[in-house]
């Protein structure tokens, strides 16, 4: 079946070329002048994918992307921005009313095919995982009650490594609901979020209504990412959290929890429902403390010390407290130690492209895919996979080889 493609844009020489370039590459190709127009004519025209001018005479392409997120009908539809100059604020605008991929005019018609074949594999491959068997889920929380110490970053590297050892899908929920930024460092749009679910009854949703909230990855990870709007994350409740867990536990072998640094309720459903906890601190004084409070606290709550891991990332790289200092202090040992590499995970954060998506073999790859590793089932790690992955191969190798050594 073709796939139709919408193409909006004021500009009758970029419209022609546009359209040239899609009838070449076999899609159905219709056309629109005036963002007015496109909202107009949309629901008659059902396209796979629509390309927007930005800037256009009636109405913005931001305007018309506004409006067609608001409906749900559209809440899915791949949206491709063509503008003059892709600046940051642009980028962030363009997440924001729920943009999928922006491109700068003129374009090469090659990479303007590959684009918009992106924008379709990934807006068709979406609801696979929903008729997988039900598997024993993993999930795995990460958390820190002092922030900026690199959870988020190191939430995402971990589900990204564990999609790509295992070629199963895995979720990732942004659980810092006010002012999460999962999605953005993914460089995925925020056209869904938890502010969809946030507007339902907890007890009434259904497993559909939580994978239409969830956004695709490229790399076969989903991420239920935190709204951009303030009062939507407000809207969350424990029983929200509680209930997409529960659902999402019976679809996917894996689930990563990247965790508020607050300790409220949505918080604690979100540790309960976790079998492994992974407290996040940086080798400073005021990490270590707060650190101490939380294992404290945890025991309070009921938590085994044996599922609750350490990691120490160094995000600076002078003066940092010893490791044997900090264990000592902590009467908990360390499991992994992130060294420095500031420009390698600020370079990440600004692409939108995580380490484990572009550089898995780089040293900080290396650590973080053998991690992803030692936590995965044990059923998992007992069987070889029926094709195994260039990660499963890269990992396997590196555990043979320390085994020989010892």
């Amino acid at each position: 079946m073709t796939n139709r493609i919408f193409v909006v844009d004021d500009d009758v020489v970029s419209l022609k070329l546009s359209t040239a370039v899609l009838k070449q590459a076999g899609y159905d190709v219709l056309t629109a002048q005036r963002g007015s127009e496109a909202l107009q004519r949309i629901d008659q025209i059902r396209p796979d994918l629509l390309i927007l001018d930005l800037n256009m005479p009636d109405m913005t392409g931001y305007e018309v992307c506004q409006k067609l997120r608001s409906n749900p009908r559209y809440a899915h539809l791949p949206i491709l921005m063509l503008t003059g100059a892709k600046t940051l604020e642009e980028k962030v605008k363009g997440f924001e009313v729920g943009v999928d991929d922006y491109l700068v005019k003129p374009f090469q018609p090659v990479e303007f095919q590959v684009r918009v074949k992106s924008l379709i594999r990934r807006s068709v491959t979406t609801p696979i995982a929903a008729a997988a068997p039900k598997p024993v889920s993993k999930v795995v929380a990460l958390c820190s009650l002092r922030g900026g110490v690199g959870v988020s970053t190191l939430a995402i590297d971990l589900a990204l490594s564990l999609v790509q050892i295992w070629q199963l899908p895995a979720v990732l929920l942004d659980l810092a609901l006010i002012g999460g930024q999962d999605a953005v460092m993914l460089n995925l749009p925020l056209r869904n979020s938890w502010g969809d679910l946030g507007r339902l009854d907890p007890a009434e949703i259904e497993i559909e209504q939580v994978q239409r909230a969830v956004l695709a990855h490229p790399s076969g990870l989903y991420v239920l990412a935190a709204p951009h709007l303030l009062e939507q994350g407000e809207r969350v409740t424990a029983e929200h959290v509680s209930r997409v867990i529960a659902l999402l536990k019976e679809r996917y072998h894996y689930l990563v929890l990247d965790l508020s640094h607050n300790i409220q309720k949505t918080t604690l459903v979100a540790l309960d429902a976790a079998d492994q906890i992974l407290i996040v601190m940086t080798p400073e004084l005021a990490s270590v403390y707060v650190t101490a409070r939380t294992l404290a606290m945890f025991e309070g709550l009921g938590y085994s010390r044996d599922n609750i891991f350490l990691i120490l990332n160094s995000t600076f790289q002078h003066h940092a407290l010893a490791r044997s200092d900090i264990e000592a202090a902590l009467k908990h040992p360390i499991n992994l130690v992130v060294p420095f590499a500031s420009d390698l995970l600020i370079n990440a954060i600004n692409t939108g492209v995580p380490v484990m998506a572009k550089s898995p073999e780089h040293p900080f790859g290396v650590l973080i895919e053998d991690f992803a590793y030692s936590l995965s089932k044990d059923e998992h790690k007992l069987l070889q996979p029926p094709t195994p992955s260039p990660a499963w191969k890269r990992v396997t190798q590196r555990y043979q080889q320390q085994r020989a050594k010892k």
